[in-house]
């Protein structure tokens, strides 16, 4: 897999994990923390991988 594609993947799946953490917040505030620790782990992940 190309370094490229797996960034971009990466903060794809980032994104969908903001997304889902603020749907859920209103509704269950402990899956809403968790889905946004795990985005930020995810686009983290992908900007030490782009460097």
């Amino acid at each position: 897999m190309s370094t490229d594609v797996a960034v971009v993947l990466l903060f794809t799946l980032a994104g969908f994990l903001i997304g889902g953490a603020y749907t859920t917040w209103k509704t269950t505030r402990p899956l809403s923390v968790a889905l946004g620790i795990c985005a930020v782990l995810a686009a983290l992940g992908a900007v030490l991988w782009l460097l």
